[in-house]
């Protein structure tokens, strides 16, 4: 696989993301989960993301294992700043202090098995800390050798930039797909100016670009997803009819409505990294048939025409979190 570089970390050109292997999109199988890390690396991802708080640690916990054969041949990125504790994994709150973030870096790195993590997030905006303070804590960890590269969530650009000029960001992790393209506003143009790369995370929109959720009724009574305005009934079968529509060009291109998603994102921009996440071998292999595909300009011009035309319904994230994620 073709590698990446945003900044002096080179990565491979997809990456995978093991959020959903700690439950959010119902339960999991985890040596099922073990066997798709180790197959993802067979066939050239480099690149692995978790979190601190995904499964309160036993994400991490389930990445470190999973790696421990090909350890130094792969860059880790997780994330701190989202408090969630495992009983309640719904409830959560977000602390950028220094003292957390000094705290939580050394818990990552016993349950990852790492003396160094090469993409370390500040995972979102503490309102209570000023982002400055933040960057100050991460900086001493690059300085301490704990960390190596310093990546920002989705946060308000105004705050990336005041981040940026304590400590170079190296890559911006935040939504984008399809259906999700509100950071192509502000976020995208700033990271091109400053030079940083973005990581795509939810590149198929949660599923729903994969072509198979077309009913919430066959969510399980587990899945985050039920809480996502977009995948409400109403909302899911007017996205579906979108996804239906998009079905017929990735027929003309022989190839799935998952893979020209895919393509789409990479043929954007050379920085951008898809960040797409499954539970299963079967899945990372078709994805990654989307690194063959090409798209041409008149062809991208009309998938960009049915997306406007038809307008994605539903906000991608639920009322209660969306002051988090705010991005202007």
């Amino acid at each position: 696989m073709d590698k990446k570089k945003l900044g002096t970390l080179e990565i491979s050109a997809f990456g995978l993301g093991c959020m959903g292997m700690s439950g959010f999109y119902g339960k999991v199988d985890r040596e099922q989960c073990t066997q798709t890390i180790q197959s993802a690396f067979e066939q050239g991802i480099t690149f692995f993301d978790t979190s601190d708080n995904y499964g309160s640690g036993d994400n991490e916990l389930l990445l470190g294992a999973a790696i421990e054969p090909f350890r130094n041949k792969v860059s880790i990125a997780t994330k701190v700043g989202v408090v969630r504790k495992k009983e309640s994994p719904n409830i959560f709150s977000i602390n950028g202090s220094p003292e957390y973030i000094r705290k939580q870096c050394t818990e990552s790195l016993k349950r990852l098995e790492l003396s160094t993590i090469d993409l370390y997030y500040l995972h979102h905006l503490d309102p209570n800390t000023p982002i400055e303070n933040s960057m100050h804590a991460m900086a001493e960890l690059v300085a301490e050798g704990k960390v190596l590269h310093i990546g920002l969530g989705e946060m308000p650009a105004e705050q990336i930039r005041r981040a940026h000029k304590i400590h170079p960001i190296t890559a911006i992790q935040t939504e984008y797909s399809l259906f999700s393209r509100d950071s192509e506003s502000k976020i995208i143009p700033l990271c091109k100016e400053l030079g940083i790369g973005l990581i795509a995370c939810a590149p198929l929109c949660r599923g729903l670009l994969g072509g198979m959720i077309h009913s919430f009724d066959n969510l399980a009574p587990d899945d985050a997803r039920r809480t996502l305005p977009r995948f409400e009934s109403g909302n899911l079968t007017h996205n579906f009819q979108i996804v239906s529509t998009i079905k017929q060009l990735s027929q003309q291109k022989s190839c799935t409505v998952a893979q020209l998603a895919l393509a789409w994102i990479t043929c954007q921009s050379a920085t951008f990294v898809p960040l797409f996440g499954t539970t299963r071998e079967t899945h990372v292999q078709e994805n990654l048939k989307s690194l063959k595909i090409r798209l041409t300009q008149t062809e991208v011009n009309v998938i960009n025409e049915i997306i406007q035309k038809r307008v994605v319904r539903g906000s991608r994230l639920p009322e209660m979190v969306k002051h988090i994620y705010k991005t202007d």
